[in-house]
Formats: C-alpha cells, sequence, structure tokens
C-alpha cells in the first residue's frame, strides 16, 4: 500500500541558494519539556517571551521527530545515525541497571576489586560526528552543557568527538546547584559532574544560568577572536540545556508564582534569550542559523496534549517535537513547515551548509534539508525509524501516512492523537512495516565493549583521567552530599525509575 521501495530517497536533491555559505550555526537543545508547554503552544505566553519571539521570527517544524528519549536523541544528531546503531537507544547507565540488563540477558557484574559496577557504554570514539565534519570545514566547535553520550572514557568525551571546547555535565542529569549527578548505577550515591574542557571546575550557580553565560562568553570571544580577520571562522555552538529535566530542587526564581517546573521553564527561557541575544549583539545575526528544538516529550501526557504517550515511548508524545529556527532573509518569519524531518537530518544539513563532506564508511540515516528549509521543495523523507528489536521500548516506524508501534497501526494524518489503533483492518499493512523494522533490526551491530567496567564503582567525579588524581574539594563536596542521601534502600526499589514494562513507563516526580 505504501511500502515502495525499502531505502530512503537518495540524498542527492536540487541545491539551496545557503549550500556551503558557511553561517554560524548555533543549536540550542532543552530537555524533557512537554509540547504544549511552550508559550507558542498553548501555554502561558508569559512563561516563554524569548522563546517565542524565536518562533515569531522564524519557521516552526510541526512535523519534527527524534527518539524517545535523551541520549538516543543526542546520540543521532551527533551522528546522523538512528540510535540503535550505535547501540545508544541504551543509555549509558542503564548498562548499571538491573530492571534494563535483564532485557538484555544480563546481570550486574563486579569489577577486580569485588565492586558491583556498571559496564562501560557510550557513542564509539570512532563513529564521525557532525562536529568533526563542521570542524574539518573549518568550524570553531563548542558545546555547552549536557553530553549523556559517554562518561568515563576520554575517547567517549566531547573533546574526543570533535568539539574544541567543552562546558558542562557528561551523565544524565544534576543537580542543578551543587553539580553532582544523583546516582552512579548501581551505586547509590551521587559523582561529581561538572567540567571545563575535560578538567573539574567549581562553578557555583544555578546550571541553566551557568551554560547559558557560557554560550554567550564563546560567542563573545569568537567576536574578539575573528575581528579584522580577511577569512572569518564560522562558529559551531552546542548548547545542551539538562532543563527542565529532573532534578527540580532550588531553583533562583519565579518559584513562589510558577512552581518549580515552570520556574525551571522560565528560567530557560531567560537562558534563551540571553544566547540568541549575544549572537544579535556581536553582529551576527544575519549570518547565524539558531535552532531551537527539544530533546524527547514531557514526562506526561498532559504535557504532550494533542498528542498521546511520554517521554521514554515511542508514540506521539514521546518523540515529536517543537522544533524553531530562525536565520534573517533566509527565512520568513512566522512560518510553517509541515515537512517529515528526524533530528539525524541535522548532520547532512549542516555539512550542506557549511560545505562539509558527507563521504563516510558508517551509514547515514540524515538527508539533507536545505531545499526544504530554505526553499520550496518537499521533505524527501517518508520513513522514521524510531526502534527496533533489542531495545526496551517497542520496536516502532513511521511510513508515509502511516505508524507501527509494536502491534499497534495508527494513520498519523488522520489521527495525530493516535486515539484509534487500526491494526485489525491493516493486517497486510501491519505485516509490511513489521517487515520493515525487523529488516532495519538485522542492521543492528553486535554489542561489544561490555567487558570494560567502571572502576572504581562509585568514582569522584566522572571522567576516567580526571578520577585520577581528584582535588580535595571535590572530595569534600560529595562526601558532604552523600552524608545526606538515603544510606539503605528497600529490597526491590532503587533511587532510578525501573525498565518500561510492555513498552510504556510511567513517571512520578520530576522524573529523575
Amino acid at each position: 500500500m505504501i511500502m515502495g521501495a525499502l531505502a530512503l530517497v537518495s540524498e542527492a536533491a536540487a541545491a539551496s541558494p545557503v549550500d556551503g555559505s558557511r553561517p554560524n550555526i548555533v543549536f540550542i537543545l532543552a530537555d524533557d519539556v512537554g509540547w504544549n508547554e511552550f508559550g507558542f503552544n498553548g501555554l502561558d505566553p508569559k512563561l516563554t517571551p524569548h522563546i517565542n519571539k524565536l518562533r515569531k521570527d522564524g519557521v516552526s517544524l510541526d512535523n519534527f521527530y527524534v527518539h524517545a528519549v535523551c541520549a538516543p536523541t543526542r546520540a543521532a544528531f551527533l551522528t546522523g545515525r538512528y540510535a540503535f546503531r550505535t547501540w545508544s537507544d541504551w543509555r549509558s547507565e542503564d548498562f548499571g541497571k538491573p530492571s534494563y540488563l535483564a532485557k538484555l540477558g544480563m546481570k550486574l557484574v563486579k569489577n577486580k576489586a569485588g565492586e558491583e559496577t556498571r559496564r562501560i557504554h557510550g557513542v564509539d570514539t570512532n563513529e564521525r560526528t557532525v562536529a568533526e565534519v563542521l570542524k574539518d570545514a573549518g568550524y570553531f566547535t563548542s558545546i555547552a552543557g549536557k553530553w549523556h553520550c559517554g562518561e568515563w572514557l576520554v575517547g567517549q568525551l566531547p573533546m574526543g568527538q570533535g568539539f574544541m571546547h567543552q562546558y558542562g555535565h557528561y551523565g544524565w542529569g544534576i543537580d542543578y546547584n551543587n553539580k553532582c549527578i544523583l546516582h552512579n548505577a548501581p551505586a547509590r550515591y551521587v559523582v561529581y559532574d561538572w567540567h571545563r574542557n575535560q578538567k573539574p571546575v567549581y562553578e557555583p550557580g544555578y546550571a541553566t544560568d551557568l551554560i547559558a553565560s557560557e554560550a554567550v562568553n564563546v560567542i563573545a570571544n569568537h567576536r574578539m577572536t575573528q575581528s579584522g580577520k580577511k577569512e572569518r571562522q564560522p562558529l559551531f555552538m552546542y548548547v545542551a540545556f539538562n532543563a527542565i529535566h529532573g532534578p527540580l530542587e532550588e531553583i533562583p526564581r519565579y518559584v513562589e508564582e510558577h512552581g518549580k517546573r515552570y520556574a525551571a521553564l522560565k528560567c530557560l527561557d531567560d537562558a534563551v534569550g540571553r544566547i540568541v541575544g549575544a549572537v544579535d549583539e556581536s553582529g551576527y545575526k544575519d549570518n547565524t542559523l539558531v535552532i531551537f528544538a527539544n530533546d524527547n516529550g514531557g514526562l506526561r501526557e498532559e504535557m504532550n496534549a494533542p498528542y498521546r504517550g511520554t517521554k521514554n515511548t515511542n508514540y506521539e508524545g514521546g518523540v515529536r517535537v517543537p522544533c524553531l529556527m530562525r536565520w534573517p532573509e533566509k527565512i520568513k518569519p512566522g512560518s510553517t513547515n509541515s515537512g517529515m524531518m528526524h533530528v539525524t537530518d541535522f548532520y547532512n544539513t549542516f555539512a550542506t551548509l557549511a560545505g562539509g563532506s558527507l563521504k563516510q564508511e558508517r551509514k547515514l540515516d540524515g538527508m539533507n534539508m536545505t531545499d526544504v528549509i530554505f526553499g520550496d521543495a518537499k521533505s524527501k523523507r517518508d520513513e522514521i525509524v524510531f526502534e527496533v528489536s533489542g531495545s526496551v521500548r517497542f520496536p516502532a516506524i513511521r511510513k508515509g501516512d502511516y505508524k507501527l508501534v509494536g502491534k499497534e497501526l495508527y494513520n498519523i494524518v488522520k489521527d495525530p492523537g493516535e486515539k484509534k489503533d487500526i491494526a485489525a483492518r491493516n493486517p497486510k499493512l501491519v505485516a509490511e512495516l513489521t517487515q520493515l523494522v525487523e529488516g532495519y533490526g538485522k542492521e543492528r551491530p553486535p554489542l561489544t565493549g561490555m567487558d570494560r567496567l567502571m572502576s572504581p564503582a562509585l568514582p569522584w567525579v566522572y571522567g576516567q583521567e580526571e578520577n585520577e588524581n581528584v582535588p580535595q574539594w571535590i572530595k569534600d563536596e560529595v562526601l558532604k552530599i552523600r552524608a545526606t542521601q538515603p544510606q539503605t534502600w528497600a529490597p526491590g526499589t532503587t533511587p532510578w525509575p525501573q525498565a518500561p514494562k510492555d513498552g510504556k513507563i510511567i513517571y512520578t516526580g520530576d522524573g529523575r
């Protein structure tokens, strides 16, 4: 009915007028915000005025997709490849969680010291990343914020993956004030996780504000270093906020009026305003593509209405997210683009804008969308692989108007809220899509590196080399916090959510 060729359409496309123009690229990624939690999508506009202005000044991609949870989306963005190809549909911390390991037929292991510990996992250093593509094309590449693509081996950290400057944290989420990650599964206690250029750094302040300040400083310093040069070096700035991911503890402002979650959101909006303001005040506005997106859906369905599902599911509420782009004179203000796109497409699109090379050994799933975003072309993408077998979530794929989630089938165009499962009436289509996603599942590579163990099981700080000679101030900070944490846990309970059951997960609290 809709299948045709099984492969994505060829990368070949008519060139757009901006191809090879080498703009600055500032990509801002939020964390765990729901579809309707922005003013331009229904929330009180006073909560997100700066993000709303970005919407007003640019285009909204209303058919833009990511993966169902943090790490897979970030890895897919970095590599231009679906998360299953790098085993990034499994987060690094999952390899220290018994309920997740059980789904791979594994159990917790012990290191040489006899400690139960996690297996080391992250994006392979041999993967080619978008930062490496842009660096090779002459860009200065910088990341500020959350990495979540490996927190231990130096080759899996940002500066081993093409970033010339790094600031922020490596793991899934930190306390925004003390910069410690709450647990190092299977260990229950905090680890310090705040770094600049892969050295631990102590900086008081709220993480969202600090990430914004670092981004502003990078933009300003780049402006100063490029002043007077005949050949300008373009900037790639990846600002990967952990906001508004839990834990939402002490938030410096807005709590009394808006509560913790929306206070954190308003702080995020402040941060976006500061970064975009720095772009404009530095004289970069007309030659900078600014992008704002979110890494997955919100924690609860009401946050993602009108879509069904949540973070960690492959329903629309988990994988369909807002995405805004601004580039004056190149993008029409207040416009909407309904072409189907996936976060992997940024890899090819950025490379094309930069005049970079897309020649590489490992297969790309991304597609160049410059002619769609900056021209009148229709999206060439008619297929997205969200999940394949071997994941903790059900295999899921969208092909044309239809989407298969496990054994459920939906017409996304007619039923974007996925209220009516039409699988029983369309057995042939279900079989075709099942065969298609199973074919992709066969492309999953073997899981390697499982003999690499985190040792010590409970480090002082993330980063293997950083943990070898730990400053006393880190030990003092960490010990102070560990003394306040629960020292015992009831059988069967853990500080982290358990693996999804039946392809679904229910988050409580702030989702930490």
